[in-house]
C-alpha cells in the first residue's frame, strides 16, 4: 500500500501530503489552483494530475482535506472526481470539517460502487500540520480504519474510530464548540485584567498552572495581548465550523446558547475586516 493520493493542498493539505511523499509514500497529488500543485511537487517529489478522478487512479488511499460540503462533492463525484477514478476497494479518507450528513452521503455512494469511505477531520491547525502533529476523528468501519490508520501516522500525533459514518464530523463539532467558549472565556479574562491594571502575561504564568489552564491560554494569550491575530486558523473557517454544530444542534435537539452567542461574537470580528484573523480575535470586539 504504497501509493496514495491527496486532494486539497491548502494550508493544511500542503503539509499533510508532504509528510505522506517524506514518509515514503507515491503521492500525487490535485488542488483546483494547479499553482499550488506545481509548487507542492517542486517541494516534495512527487507527482500531480488536472483531475480528480487522474489523480486517483491505481490509489489504496485516496486523502481529501478542502473547504466545505459543496467543494467536498465537486472533487468526489461527477465524472472527473475522485469516486469515478478510484479502483475497487480503494479508501477514501476525507479530513475536511464538513457535515455529518455529506459524510453519510458518501459512505453510502461509496459502498454502492466497491469502495470505501473514512471522514476524518482534523485538529491542530496549520501548525499541527506541518509538525505532524494533528489529531483525527473518525468514522466509518473498523475494519477500513484499520487499514488506513498507519497511512494517517505521518502527520498524526493521535487517531481514534468513534462509531459509524459522520461520528467523526460529529466529534469536530465537539471540538469546535469547546474551543468557542474557551476562547471567548480567555479574551474576556484578559481585557479584565487589562482594565484592572495588573500585568496579564505575569497572571497567565500563574493560572495556566491551575484548573483555568488551556491550550488556547498556552499558545494565544501574548499574541493576544500584543494585538496580533495571524495565527492559526481564520474566523471565517470557525464561523463555517459553528454553523454546521448550531445546524447539526437543531436537527438533534441540543441547546447551544453559548455556541451560538460566540458564533455572533465571530460575525461582529468579521464586520471590523477580521475575516482573516485567527479565532483568538475575539478579544478585538472587547
Amino acid at each position: 500500500m504504497n501509493k496514495v493520493s491527496f486532494i486539497g493542498l491548502g494550508v493544511m493539505g500542503f503539509p499533510m501530503a508532504g509528510h505522506l511523499q517524506n514518509a515514503g509514500y507515491q503521492v500525487t497529488v490535485y488542488n483546483r489552483s494547479q499553482n499550488k500543485a506545481e509548487n507542492w511537487v517542486k517541494q516534495y517529489g512527487g507527482a500531480m494530475a488536472s483531475t480528480p478522478a487522474k489523480a486517483v487512479k491505481d490509489s489504496d488511499i485516496v486523502f481529501v482535506c478542502v473547504g466545505n460540503d459543496d467543494d467536498l462533492r465537486q472533487v468526489v463525484l461527477g465524472p472527473n472526481g475522485a469516486f469515478a477514478g478510484m479502483k475497487a476497494k480503494a479508501i477514501l479518507v476525507d479530513h475536511t470539517t464538513a457535515s455529518a450528513s455529506v459524510a453519510r452521503e458518501l459512505a453510502q455512494k461509496a459502498a454502492a460502487i466497491d469502495l470505501a469511505f473514512l471522514d476524518a477531520p482534523v485538529s491542530g491547525g496549520e501548525a499541527g500540520a506541518v509538525n505532524g502533529q494533528l489529531t483525527i476523528m473518525v468514522g466509518g468501519e473498523q475494519n477500513i480504519y484499520d487499514i488506513a490508520e498507519s497511512a494517517m501516522q505521518p502527520y498524526a500525533k493521535f487517531s481514534k474510530l468513534l462509531g459509524p459514518a459522520g461520528s467523526g464530523q460529529l466529534a469536530k463539532m465537539m471540538n469546535q464548540i469547546c474551543i468557542a467558549g474557551v476562547v471567548q472565556g480567555l479574551a474576556e479574562a484578559l481585557h479584565f485584567g487589562k482594565n484592572a491594571g495588573l500585568d496579564c502575561e505575569q497572571v497567565v504564568e500563574v493560572i495556566s498552572q491551575g484548573a483555568a489552564g488551556s491550550w488556547q491560554m498556552d499558545n494565544r494569550h501574548k499574541t493576544m495581548i500584543k494585538g496580533e491575530y495571524d495565527f492559526g486558523f481564520a474566523v471565517d473557517w470557525m464561523r463555517k465550523d459553528l454553523d454546521i454544530a448550531l445546524t447539526e444542534a437543531k436537527n438533534n435537539g441540543s441547546t447551544l446558547p453559548l455556541t451560538a452567542l460566540v458564533d455572533q461574537f465571530y460575525a461582529d470580528v468579521q464586520k471590523n475586516g477580521g475575516n482573516r484573523w485567527d479565532t483568538s480575535s475575539l478579544l478585538t470586539r472587547l
